[in-house]
């Protein structure tokens, strides 16, 4: 499966978020870090749903880029 992720960047470091997985959230200090962070949430966050015997939610946000000129 392939999930959509938000990253943001923070004063002092960077926030990831999945859309499609409700409370799966990390924090890093670097872009390399907050990539590896939200690769285990989502996997730990896919596992406990499993455990519960909940539905694992398929990927469904689209992500795309408006580009626009510059003024």
């Amino acid at each position: 499966m392939r999930y959509a992720i938000i990253i943001e960047q923070a004063e002092g470091n960077y926030s990831a978020y999945v859309p499609d997985l409700p409370g799966c959230i990390t924090t890093g200090a670097s872009l390399e870090e907050i990539e590896r962070n939200i690769r285990e949430a989502i996997e730990f966050h896919l596992d406990g749903l499993r455990e519960d015997g909940l539905p694992i939610p398929i990927p469904s946000t689209l992500v795309e880029y408006c580009e626009l000129a510059a003024a």
